[in-house]
């Protein structure tokens, strides 16, 4: 990726915290796993934000939005779903009709859903501790851990993305010399990443890295004796009655931790709002509140105007309160903040192309500008 297409990326992330208060329009019909329908009341965001959505979309502003949905105080506000291109994983799809019970790709989100499936294994023993020096969890690769700078890489570098490795997601994903896709299509997913070039003392600068996902997958995988999806469905999703998910596997039959995970939206919106309750839903716990509490703390700068923290992004908004976000290429996105009590998520379809940040600022600036 050139210096531009950079900036772009950094330009996408530092968007994504910076937008305010909505209320209420219709939604579900309440039950303890839909969204409950927000009452109409005052400072309600009104149809003219659907009209106006439906009007970009059309003329083209709006680029190929899938869906946007909208929640505040634990209820529905808005939803909105359009036709558009899709694909899975880059296995086009063609035209879809999308609505609330429509899978989507989630891309680069899934890293934050794998953060939270790590967070749930370690409280049950079945992965390293973070101060684990990560090579002991890969004892077959004893010929990396001969050098002794590899060694010190632990398993909290890789939820933080700063293990130190060479690694080059800039280019695009169509690139073979793109590290995420040379890691896919390479004989051994995780040696490929091990035995990346040392760049950096670990801890020292942060790096995105889907390699550092992939690593996390696996430990999740190996130490629950289950596939990724699997472990994902008994202990997060199915526990918030999200029965519609999807997990696109690599080329070595495992789950694409970084990038393939397919949800509707949402459901994606429900992890948002289980960030809010601290990690309980519906009354029982299923990500322990320390691990929310340390995942949602910046640890590393990361693109310009955001931090960090264990496979999340932390952005400070204008009057100094935090947000949270999930970030997928093509438009994706996951909001979460807590002043507002507030979540919103967007599904858009311009996976590869150079301007799919010209759109996607679009409906961020607009739903900005729908706030009262």
């Amino acid at each position: 990726m050139n210096n531009h297409r950079h900036l772009q990326r950094r330009r996408v992330l530092q968007f994504g915290g910076s937008l305010a208060a909505f209320a209420c329009l219709p939604s579900f019909a309440a039950d303890p796993f839909r969204w409950e329908q927000a009452e109409p009341g005052p400072g309600a965001i009104g149809p003219e934000l659907a009209a106006r959505l439906d009007q970009g979309v059309q003329s083209g502003e709006f680029a190929n939005l899938h869906a946007v949905f909208i929640a505040r105080k634990g209820k529905m506000v808005m939803e909105r779903y359009f036709e558009g291109e899709d694909e899975r994983w880059g296995t086009p799809l063609g035209k879809v009709r999308f609505d609330a019970d429509t899978l989507h790709d989630v891309r680069s989100v899934s890293k934050s859903i794998v953060g939270l499936l790590y967070g749930i294994a370690l409280a049950e023993g079945k992965v390293p501790a973070l101060d684990t020096p990560l090579l002991d969890a890969f004892p077959h690769y004893a010929d990396l851990a001969g050098d002794a700078r590899r060694r010190r890489i632990r398993i909290v570098d890789v939820l933080t993305m700063t293990m130190g490795l060479e690694w080059n997601e800039d280019l695009p994903y169509s690139d073979p010399r793109n590290s995420e896709i040379a890691m896919e299509r390479s004989n051994d997913r995780y040696r490929y990443v091990l035995d990346r070039p040392i760049a950096a003392e670990p801890g020292e600068r942060w790096r995105y890295s889907g390699g550092a996902t992939a690593i996390l997958g696996h430990l999740v995988a190996k130490g629950s004796g289950m596939p990724l999806l699997a472990y994902a469905k008994e202990k997060l999703f199915s526990p918030m009655g999200i029965d519609q998910v999807e997990w696109t596997a690599g080329r070595n039959g495992e789950a694409a931790a970084a990038s393939g995970l397919r949800m509707r939206a949402p459901d994606l919106a429900r992890i948002g709002q289980l960030l809010l309750r601290q990690g309980e839903w519906d009354g029982r716990p299923l990500v322990a509140k320390d691990w929310i509490s340390a995942s949602l703390t910046p640890r590393a700068a990361a693109f310009d105007g955001l931090r960090y923290g264990y496979h999340w992004y932390v952005a400070q908004q204008r009057d100094g309160t935090p947000a949270y976000l999930a970030i997928g290429l093509g438009g994706q996105r996951l909001v979460v903040v807590p002043s507002l009590e507030l979540v919103y998520v967007i599904f858009m379809g311009n996976y590869y192309k150079p301007d799919q940040l010209k759109p996607l600022f679009a409906v961020q600036k607009l739903i900005g500008e729908s706030v009262r």
